[in-house]
């Protein structure tokens, strides 16, 4: 199993009949998914994800796979498979489209209509839908594609298998096997034989849960907990989860009906995703149980429950402003019950934590996974993907979809099943299917994005380090100006300060003059020269005496 890439160079012109692929995003990182696929010169994209920023990535709103190795030849491009709904997959769909709008989008009807609703918000209009379903098979140049049915936590969630130049792809976009799914659709292992039986060269896998072992408990499994949980509740009940989770909100209004409660959506992105699930029927409200949340108030706590967005603790989340009290409508009081039905997410542990504090200063009883079974996976786990690698045997296994640990673990399953070639590779790495054999190839490269309010792609890493020094270390300003003619500090230094409480500047005034006099003696006179003259001394002495290390900007003026 190779995982190890010293300094790869661009890749070679890709051999006649080859079938090359490049993942651009979701391989070391659980988000921003999509990899490109290339054959006789010809491009298909499958899924275009954003990535949700953490607390090392201050103001930025989102993360985007970095398109630049393939911005000259988007006219190349068949088509876009997205192979489900939710936002790692489909949320940077619309900032591809700026590009180059006519790129036909392909995926299941559930899929493109929460797309929709992302399109019609960036203003784009005139865009090509392809609605497929399982056992469709469509032709986009010189790559044929089949869509085959997998179970995942939003419904109509798709693989794709991929035919190009005899070779055989086959990808599983996000799944797990709920044998007992709530709707009735199970991932198709039959499909996934028969594909075998055809030989899969290339088997690109979902990783995120390859360390855990055996297999992911039934969604079927949390609705006892649920149930008990609204028995247990005498007061008013707010559920957090995914705006995309159709399946658990499916389950919350079962129970708000059979407990005789009435229900209401709080959130922006719940309210329309639910819409959009009610209308093409993915959702079956029960009658009378789903009420306008300004109409919830006039109800007794006993009979209310909130559905709301925030369960990984955003700051400008439903949940988050009610843990606030910042909520207009909704209000914690003693007593209440708020359930996060919803995994953590690596990296929003902490802000999680924070709205779970929040909730419970208020009297709130907290009900999550780390006290109750009121979350399952979406992703399959150690157990389920031995059973696809023996099903498939494929003779090749690229791991995607994880941080780099799931990746290994991942391709450590397919090693124990007897594949022979397991790639291990990382965003940017290039690998190469050519007759039957997959071997890496070189690498493109490949960054962060940062989107940050209008702004995309202008956000550097370095603007990040400063955007951070200045949260944690504070920040310092130094004027002083030069008399021109004698060369002497004629006023100042005038210092100003963020981040410092009760600090007193007086003993480093003198320091900064005595300093500058040195530097200007010694003939070094130019302003760039004094003002890191003028950095050095404060930088010191703040380290020294505080052990801090503020941004310092240092202003001198010649008059």
């Amino acid at each position: 199993m190779s995982h190890s890439h010293p300094e790869l160079s661009s890749p070679a012109p890709l051999k006649s009949g080859g079938l090359r692929v490049t993942p651009l995003g979701g391989l070391g990182d659980v988000g921003r998914n999509m990899t490109v696929f290339e054959h006789e010169g010809r491009l298909l994209i499958v899924d275009c994800g954003v990535l949700f920023p953490e607390d090392h990535h201050p103001g930025v709103d989102l993360i985007l796979p970095d398109f630049d190795s393939i911005r000259d030849r988007l006219d190349a491009v068949e088509a876009l498979v997205l192979t489900h709904g939710h936002e790692d997959h489909i949320g940077a769909t619309p900032y591809l489209l700026r590009e180059r709008q006519d790129i036909p989008l392909v995926g299941s009807e559930l899929t493109l209509a929460l797309l929709d609703g992302k399109l019609r918000e960036h203003r784009l209009k005139e865009t090509v839908h392809h609605v497929v379903r399982e056992g469709d098979v469509i032709t986009f140049g010189p790559f044929e594609l089949e869509f085959v049915a997998v179970n995942h936590s939003i419904p109509d969630a798709l693989a794709v298998a991929i035919r190009a130049g005899g070779q055989l792809v086959l990808h599983t976009g996000d799944f797990k096997m709920d044998q007992l799914p709530l709707d009735g659709r199970i991932t198709d292992l039959r499909a996934f034989a028969r594909l075998g039986e055809e030989g899969v060269d290339l088997f690109l896998t979902d990783s995120t849960n390859a360390e855990t072992p055996g297999f992911t408990a039934l969604e079927k499994s949390i609705t006892p907990v649920i149930d008990q949980v609204f028995r247990d509740s005498r007061q008013k009940i707010v559920v957090a989860c995914f705006a995309s989770h159709i399946h658990r909100v499916q389950q919350i209004l079962d129970a708000t009906a059979t407990h005789g409660r009435k229900a209401a959506y709080v959130g922006r992105s719940m309210v329309r995703n639910m819409a959009i699930a009610q209308e093409l029927g993915y959702l079956t409200v029960p009658p009378g149980v789903l009420i306008d949340p300004k109409d919830l108030a006039s109800l007794p706590p006993e009979r209310q429950v909130l559905i709301s967005t925030g369960s990984q603790g955003e700051p400008m989340s439903a949940l988050s402003r009610i843990a606030q009290r910042d909520h207009h409508i909704v209000h914690i009081e003693e007593g209440d019950t708020v359930l996060l039905a919803s995994s953590l997410i690596p990296g929003n542990e902490n802000a999680v934590y924070r709205v779970i504090n929040g909730l419970a200063r208020w009297g709130a009883r907290v009900v999550h996974k780390g006290n109750a079974l009121v979350h399952v996976s979406g992703h399959a786990s150690a157990g389920e993907l031995l059973y696809c690698y023996n099903i498939v045997s494929p003779k090749n296994v690229l791991p995607v979809h994880g941080e780099i640990r799931h990746l290994l673990a991942n391709g450590a399953l397919a090693t124990a099943t007897g594949v022979e070639n397991v790639v291990i590779a990382e965003d940017g790495v290039v690998v190469d299917l050519v007759d039957g054999v997959a071997k890496v190839a070189g690498k493109v490269p490949c960054g962060y994005v940062f989107v940050d309010g209008s702004s995309v792609g202008d956000i550097t890493e370095s603007d990040l380090k400063d955007r951070r020094i200045l949260g944690e270390e504070g920040f310092i300003s130094v004027i002083v100006v030069v008399d021109s003619v004698s060369g002497k500090v004629a006023a100042g230094p005038e210092i100003h300060a963020r981040g410092f409480v009760d600090v007193d500047f007086d003993p480093i005034r003198q320091p900064i003059v005595d300093a500058l006099d040195k530097t200007i003696a010694e003939g070094n006179n130019d302003a760039y020269q004094l003002q890191q003259t003028v950095r050095r001394v404060v930088g010191r002495w703040v380290s020294n005496t505080h052990r801090r290390r503020p941004m310092i900007i240092p202003v001198v003026v010649e008059a």
